[in-house]
């Protein structure tokens, strides 16, 4: 069995049993910009669905590359398993780690008020078919490019293009991925502050035709438990209650929506698909699924949920009474929140001890015209300094 220095991903890693995905292949950086696989997600019109995480294959690292092009400005680079791990750490204790080249943030430490730091990612290692770790959770970007002449890509596969900052007050790591036709370049920029880890993502369109941005910036936050967790400041935003977004890095228990009144575990894909083809109007179809209006303003998260708000406040805070911490969830770019709840039937502190959060675009795409640029964001802020 492959083995991996779970101290370079989250200090309160999960390690998790033998579980049905494929195994990862190699993960590694590049020093030049890769092309990348493409990666099928749709809204509304066509039944797919985004792949596990082990699907997808990359070269091997570079760690000489890397190490001599961009060490320093408190960045070091560490090679585990025939991976890339970037640990950013400030002088303050705050550390963000971020793996290469999946651009998967698997651990946030931060700086607490009474003088330590606490972890407030959720990243989980369990065993895959042949023996190989894979890794789940933590903060991920899950995106899709597509036009209606058939056009579609994801990036998925990340270089580093450049490192700024310093551990005195911040440290942004860019990472750049470039479609096999060179149409559309897509920048994704970690940033970590004293009290804050932001994930950046813009999109540029070098292309003559307008497309489709569909997808998430996805936070798996640690809590103890469901049972102790509130979200705060969603009150009157309108909600959808729909399947679990089934990304790369997503953890969903595999009985989750198996209760009565949950709804059966799809994707988002299949559930599109079932909504109407191309044809039919999405605003309307939309408007016969919407649910209700949130009416909490102190959202009890003890049971399972999965939801999509729209017309959301640009920052709310999740609240977790066990561990006696919150933390301010803020978007840019974005108009929807997505926010999953494995419920409390689970282990305290266990696999399934996460709030999951997605500032989105999965219910209305996002058009990128041609010669244009979007830019979406989410942060974590961490109030408890």
């Amino acid at each position: 069995m492959a083995t991996i220095n779970t101290s370079l991903l989250s200090p309160n890693i999960i390690l998790g049993s033998l579980i049905s995905r494929s195994p990862s292949k190699s993960i590694s950086a590049f020093p030049t910009p890769p092309l990348c696989s493409p990666l099928h997600y749709s809204c509304l019109t066509r039944n797919t669905q985004l792949p596990g995480v082990a699907s997808i294959s990359y070269p091997p690292v570079d760690m000489e590359y890397l190490e001599s092009e961009f060490s320093g400005h408190g960045v070091t680079f560490t090679e585990v398993n025939e991976s890339c791990v970037v640990r950013m750490a400030l002088e303050n204790g705050s550390i963000a780690n971020l793996m290469l080249p999946s651009g998967l943030i698997t651990s946030y430490k931060a700086q607490m008020w009474h003088g330590g730091t606490m972890e407030l990612l959720h990243t989980t290692v369990s065993e895959g078919q042949n023996g190989s770790p894979v890794i789940e959770g933590g903060v991920s970007l899950a995106c899709n490019c597509e036009n209606d002449q058939g056009f579609s890509w994801s990036p998925s596969s990340w270089a580093l293009h450049q490192v700024k900052g310093d551990p005195q007050g911040s440290i942004q790591v860019e990472l750049i991925c470039t479609s096999s036709d060179g149409k559309i370049e897509a920048k994704y920029m970690v940033t970590l502050q004293e009290d804050l880890l932001t994930s950046e993502i813009k999109i540029f369109n070098l292309g003559m035709a307008s497309f489709r941005m569909t997808g998430s910036v996805l936070s798996h936050l640690t809590v103890s438990t469901p049972e102790a967790s509130y979200a705060v400041g969603l009150q009157g935003s309108d909600f959808f209650s729909n399947p679990p977004f089934l990304a790369n890095f997503s953890i969903v228990p595999p009985a989750f929506g198996k209760t009565k009144n949950q709804p059966s575990k799809k994707s988002f894909g299949e559930i599109f698909s079932s909504w109407g083809t191309k044809n039919q109007n999405p605003e309307k179809i939309a408007e016969k699924e919407l649910e209700g209006e949130e009416t909490d303003n102190y959202k009890h998260l003890t049971d399972e949920m999965s939801k999509i708000y729209r017309s959301a406040p640009r920052n709310f805070t999740l609240i977790d009474r066990g561990r006696r911490n919150s933390v301010v969830v803020g978007r840019d770019g974005f108009k929807e929140v997505y926010l999953l709840s494995p419920g409390s039937r689970h282990e305290s502190y266990g696999r399934y001890s996460y709030i999951c959060v997605g500032q989105a675009a999965l219910l209305q795409p996002i058009i990128i015209e041609s010669q244009s640029e979007w830019r979406g964001k989410q942060s974590l802020h961490n109030p408890n300094m």
